[in-house]
């Protein structure tokens, strides 16, 4: 029983309990049962874009895969080793999933907010080790300095960003 033939079923059920809609309860039930009935409708509204929007993403998907295949073609990934740009190991036809390549994701990333404009940035270590960074908001240029602080001193900055969180 789908969605619109439940309604029915229940609209059918309150039409023959006869309520008295001069009541509190038959008021609130008759109006209850009329927002039920349009929100049915608007679920099936919403049903019938998604069908349409699924079936356009499969058309869309299948003429996608279509020009993959006319425009890759697998022998052109096969390297000849003899490109300067890449190891022969780290491309083979069996391994899609790159497992060989660094991870840029796995290393950790610091939090600092920009003193003139208040921007939250996230940077890893390789951006800290540069010593600068513009502010992608405001530009402003943002030198890390940590020549100066003791071990101590670091572990407590971190400890501070930790509880901050």
């Amino acid at each position: 029983m789908n969605l619109n033939e439940k309604m029915s079923y229940l609209q059918g059920l309150l039409a023959g309990l006869e309520l008295d809609t001069s009541t509190k309860e038959g008021k609130a039930i008759t109006q209850m049962v009329e927002v039920m009935s349009e929100l049915v409708l608007y679920v099936d509204d919403l049903q019938s874009q998604v069908d349409e929007l699924t079936e356009l993403c499969d058309i869309l998907d299948q003429d996608l895969g279509s020009v993959e295949d006319d425009f890759y073609d697998d022998d052109e990934f096969e390297c000849s080793g003899d490109c300067d740009n890449c190891d022969e190991d780290d491309w083979s036809d069996e391994d899609d999933d790159f497992d060989d390549f660094d991870d840029e994701d796995d290393d950790e990333l610091y939090e600092i907010t920009c003193p003139s404009c208040g921007d939250t940035i996230l940077l890893d270590e390789g951006m800290l080790e540069e010593g600068s960074i513009n502010c992608p908001n405001c530009n402003e240029l943002l030198e890390f300095d940590y020549d100066d602080l003791s071990i101590e001193e670091i572990e407590e900055l971190n400890e501070e960003s930790s509880d901050a969180e």
